[in-house]
């Protein structure tokens, strides 16, 4: 019977000491991707307002930065870095 127990505690050990360390894995995935979006939205900002002309006095839905390419084309960058092209109804005015 001490057996059982003793082996019964070993195991109760080792499946908490997995769940621990698979939920310390998520939030080291979690913490990397957003430090990943962070980063690709700092550098599409950066390569949009060397490259691009800023729309001055218009902004996005969220208040964002708008730019306008070579192609008369209007766009903002959102949070993963990825540019989101607007009609220009869609501008908002600045507050």
């Amino acid at each position: 019977m001490k057996t059982f127990i003793k082996f019964s505690f070993v195991a109760a050990m080792l499946g908490a000491a997995q769940a621990h360390a698979q939920s310390t894995g998520d939030k080291i995935k979690h913490d990397a991707k957003v430090a990943g979006n962070k980063t690709s939205e700092v550098a599409a900002n950066g390569a949009a307002a060397v490259v691009d002309k800023r729309y001055e006095g218009k902004y996005g839905p969220n208040g964002e930065n708008v730019y306008i390419n070579k192609n008369s084309h209007y766009y903002y960058v959102n949070k993963k870095g990825h540019r989101v092209y607007l009609k220009r109804s869609a501008l908002r005015d600045h507050k």
